[in-house]
């Protein structure tokens, strides 16, 4: 393929994809963690994601930490009143402290693009044609 077409092709491609946005928080589906953000979820994140905790202990969470401003750490949900280390310890794995809005995680990191290439590209690498003088 003639490398302006291969240029072409591959900006019509980028330009055509779909962009990144981030989704309304969905149930995840089975087999997959649902990674809960305490300093940014409300109160149906917090309810639907976390087992024991209904809307009235998200509610709480929620307003513990409007009161006392951020969690420091996930070991700090034990002191919004009916919480207890069990329900922290039943959680841990799906909550986090900071670090943006919460998320679905199912076990596979996600795969970015390769980096773009060719003429435009600050490391791009000399293509030699056989039978093409070279500039040395």
């Amino acid at each position: 393929m003639h490398p302006v077409t291969l240029v072409a092709a591959l900006l019509l491609l980028t330009a055509s994809a779909p962009s990144v946005r981030a989704a309304p928080a969905a149930p995840a589906p089975a087999g997959s963690a649902t990674v809960i953000d305490l300093n940014s979820a409300d109160v149906a994140t917090l309810s639907q994601g976390l087992r024991g905790i209904g809307e009235a202990k998200a509610r709480a969470i929620v307003e513990h930490r409007r009161r006392h401003g951020p969690f420091r750490s996930v070991d700090e949900l034990a002191l919004v009143k009916g919480i207890g280390p069990k329900t922290v310890e039943r959680n841990r794995a799906r909550l986090r402290v900071g670090g943006g809005p919460s998320v679905a995680v199912t076990g596979e990191a996600p795969r970015r693009p390769p980096a773009p290439s060719g003429a435009w590209a600050a490391e791009a690498t000399p293509v030699i044609i056989e039978g093409m003088p070279r500039d040395d």
